[in-house]
């Protein structure tokens, strides 16, 4: 039986598949900026009553199963999270003390599609990402 999570008023199970990239989708996600915003996304993801529940950093993209309360939408809380991460990342890596606007680490856009009934299916989509790239990149190059 699946296991649904309340409100006041409301039983929810709203999850989604999210995928944003870094400016220009340059390969900046390795090394101590992925360790660093692996915590930081789950971090900032709660700080909104939110769940990741399964999350892959590849070098040039993320994908995250997230669960979200239906009181909170996805744009409110992806951008949230995009842009307090963007912050983080540059006072720990960039060495800027203040609280500078427009800092861009990320792309404007991102990927969104909800879980339904296929939630293992994604759920093991987003965590053998590294496989799947790898078959796309083998049937690119045979072409």
């Amino acid at each position: 039986m699946k296991e649904y999570q309340s409100l006041c008023h409301t039983k929810w199970d709203c999850k989604y598949h999210v995928v944003f990239i870094p400016k220009r989708r340059k390969k900046m996600i390795f090394g101590a900026i992925r360790k660093h915003l692996g915590e930081t996304l789950r971090e900032l993801a709660e700080q909104k009553e939110c769940q990741i529940v399964e999350g892959h950093l590849m070098l040039d993209h993320v994908h995250i199963c997230i669960s979200i309360p239906p009181k909170h939408s996805v744009s409110y809380v992806i951008g949230y999270i995009k842009g307090k991460s963007a912050i983080s990342i540059a006072r720990r890596f960039a060495g800027k003390t203040k609280n500078f606007t427009g800092e861009n680490f990320w792309a404007r856009g991102y990927f969104v599609t909800t879980i339904g009934l296929d939630e293992e299916m994604v759920r093991a989509y987003v965590r053998n990402q590294d496989k799947e790239d790898a078959h796309y990149d083998q049937l690119k190059l045979g072409m």
